[in-house]
This record gives structure tokens, sequence and C-alpha cells, in this order.
């Protein structure tokens, strides 16, 4: 049974890395495929399902681009 990912309001590097790990395995994909299909080794993509707090931005969102996720920025209490 698969989980259902739940997605909204990110507030934490540690919730990209969810998301992130969430969606991966929803796709039926290890860390090994992704780093296979990407310029991103294992060690990064694990540090950043774990929520590095330092993980490189341009990586995060080559990740996020690889796995068919956007990132949205707006301005508080903004629907």
């Amino acid at each position: 049974m698969s989980k259902i990912i739940t997605y909204g309001k990110v507030r934490s590097v540690e919730d990209i890395g969810k998301l992130l790990r969430a969606k991966r395995k929803e796709q039926g994909l290890t860390q090994s495929d992704v780093s296979d299909l990407t310029t991103l080794s294992i060690r990064f993509l694990s540090e950043v399902e774990r929520g590095k707090e330092r993980a490189e931005i341009g990586k995060v969102m080559e990740y996020l681009q690889n796995l068919g996720l956007d990132l949205y920025v707006k301005p508080r209490g903004e629907q």
C-alpha cells in the first residue's frame, strides 16, 4: 500500500526532504536510480532526504525538477 503524499506549506528543510523521499518512493525509484538519471550523488540525495540544512539550493532544485515537483514562493497570507 503506497503512502499518500500531503503537499502544502514547507516550514523546514526537513519538510522538503520528506516530500522528496515520498515522491521518489511513489515513483518506484531508489536513490541509486535518481543518481543515475541526474548529476546528483547518492550521498547528496540521502542528506537532502534527511533534512541537511546546508544542502546546495541548485542541487535541491535539480532534485525537485527531476521528480516532477515545482517550488513556489509567495507572500505570507496570500492564497
